[in-house]
Formats: structure tokens, C-alpha cells, sequence
């Protein structure tokens, strides 16, 4: 098993464990896939066809304001699902975009494929609901903190979290992800000891 499904198959069985024969249809539906740094992989009004598996770089997702300021909603880096998920599993417009912002390399598979697996495993539609109640529980974890923390706190706790982050995402992008402006997200950067 090359590094990308290895990094897969842990990340997967960490979540819910598939019978060998739902494992080895689920691993070969999936294809490499590289993106050069800055590339829009899905666009604001497109239907997300793909599901990523992340295995090198850093994307995020976010929602263009009416005045055309960007607010990140999230970030994806090595060894996470990836792409517009509400999109993708609704088969819906994204309301978002969803570009990388380093060079990236990616396992990659399509709705179609996903969803035929589904039909035929019922554990593997239990591996998808499973999967999808983690992405729900943090998405709320997140609004509890852009509600209710200071700035500091929504500082603080994403640096526990994701100490990475600080070497791997560009500060503006970290401080449009916390709610924060860039002013205030400089002052917790020298002042804020973690």
C-alpha cells in the first residue's frame, strides 16, 4: 500500500472500520491529484463533484462578502477529507469556494462513486454518517467560539488546536478565520503566550 492509502486507510478506521471487502472497492475508486498553489478547485455557484483526501499542502473554503471581503470558513491540510462538503453531499450549488493556498497533492474520487458504495454497503453509508456527524459537531464547536470567545480565546484555542497553523497559513487568512482583523490578530500574535 503506497503512503497516500496508508494515510487514508488510518484516518478512515480511526472514524468507523470497514470490512476488507468495502475497503479494498472503497480504495480504488480514488485517483491522484496535484493543484498548484492558489488554484480555485470549486467555485461559488458550482456543484462540488469531488470528495479530496488531502495528503500534501493547506486549502480553504470561504464565502465572498457583497463588498468582495473574503471570510475563511475552513481550513484542510494532510490527512483529512476535503472539498465543499454541504455541497457535495447535497448536490447542491456551493455557496463557497474552495481553493488551495499551497501546492497540493490529493487522493480524489467523484459523488457518483462515493454514493454507489453507499448503496451497496450499508456499513459503508454508516462509515459516511459517521464521518459527516464529526464534520457537523466541530462546524458547531466553531460557531460556539466565534459567539461567544474573545479574541483572545478564539486565538488561543485555535493555536491549541492547530499550533501548525502559524507556519503554514498566511495571518490574513488566520484572522479572517477567527473574525478578527489583521491589527488585533498581530497584537495576540507578540502578546499572547501559548
Amino acid at each position: 500500500m503506497n503512503e497516500s492509502l496508508h494515510q487514508l486507510h488510518t484516518f478512515c478506521f480511526s472514524i468507523h472500520p470497514l470490512r476488507d471487502n468495502e475497503w479494498n472497492d472503497f480504495v480504488n475508486i480514488w485517483q491522484p491529484f496535484e493543484a498548484k498553489r492558489k488554484t480555485i478547485l470549486t467555485s461559488l455557484g458550482e456543484t462540488e463533484q469531488h470528495l479530496y483526501f488531502v495528503t500534501k499542502g493547506v486549502q480553504r473554503a470561504y464565502f465572498l462578502t457583497e463588498d468582495d471581503k473574503e471570510a475563511t470558513l475552513v481550513f484542510t491540510y494532510p490527512c483529512s477529507f476535503s472539498g465543499v462538503a454541504d455541497s457535495f453531499l447535497t448536490q447542491t450549488p456551493s455557496r463557497y469556494f474552495f481553493e488551495t493556498l499551497t501546492q497540493s497533492q490529493f487522493l480524489k474520487t467523484s459523488y457518483a462513486q462515493v454514493y454507489s458504495l453507499m448503496d451497496k454497503y450499508a456499513n459503508f453509508e454508516r462509515f459516511i454518517l459517521i464521518a459527516t456527524s464529526f464534520v457537523l459537531r466541530g462546524a458547531l464547536e466553531r460557531q460556539i467560539e466565534l459567539q461567544t470567545y474573545s479574541a483572545e480565546k478564539k486565538f488561543t484555542t485555535l493555536l491549541n488546536r492547530s499550533p501548525q497553523v502559524l507556519r503554514l497559513i498566511p495571518h490574513k487568512y488566520l484572522a479572517s478565520y477567527l473574525g478578527i482583523d489583521a491589527a488585533t490578530f498581530s497584537k495576540l500574535l507578540s502578546s499572547v503566550r501559548i
